[in-house]
């Protein structure tokens, strides 16, 4: 399946998994997470997501390198400081954390559960390919972050 590596561009991923979500949340039933504050919760979540995907957007345009995920093989700059300290991919866990939100939304266990859906399919089709690309452009250096920073959180 390496034929699908790096083509669907992860917003799109996001987006198909959301819509996955709502789709199965029609199917299925119901089931009130934390009653009362199910909506508060996903809009904090989102909120944080989208948080989490900005500031993470401006310490790359800040070393000015590519925030293009489908062309790794432009990097230009190694980012590590920020939150990328902590995540070797922020924007993929802000997408994450989007979806929890959408999934508290529709309040609706089944639906969170395919957030996995996203999870494994980044792993094995976007960022593995990146990691790829990232090991042959910056080498030791990558190697010694990607030993030392967990690759969501």
């Amino acid at each position: 399946m390496k034929w699908l590596e790096l083509k669907i561009i992860p917003p799109l991923v996001t987006l198909i998994v959301g819509l996955l979500m709502w789709v199965v949340a029609q199917f299925t039933p119901k089931i009130s997470i934390l009653l009362k504050y199910n909506i508060l919760l996903a809009v904090i979540f989102v909120i944080l997501g989208l948080l989490l995907m900005f500031i993470s957007a401006y310490f790359m345009f800040k070393r000015k390198t590519t925030i293009n995920p489908m062309k790794p093989q432009n990097a230009s700059s190694l980012v590590t400081n920020g939150l990328f300290a902590f995540s070797r991919n922020p924007i993929y866990v802000a997408d994450g954390l989007i979806l929890l939100g959408w999934g508290l939304f529709l309040s609706n266990l089944f639906s969170i559960a395919l957030i996995a859906l996203f999870v494994l399919y980044m792993n094995k089709f976007q960022i593995t390919p990146e990691e790829r690309n990232l090991e042959e452009i910056f080498g030791d250096e990558y190697l010694a972050y990607k030993a030392k920073v967990r690759r969501w959180v």
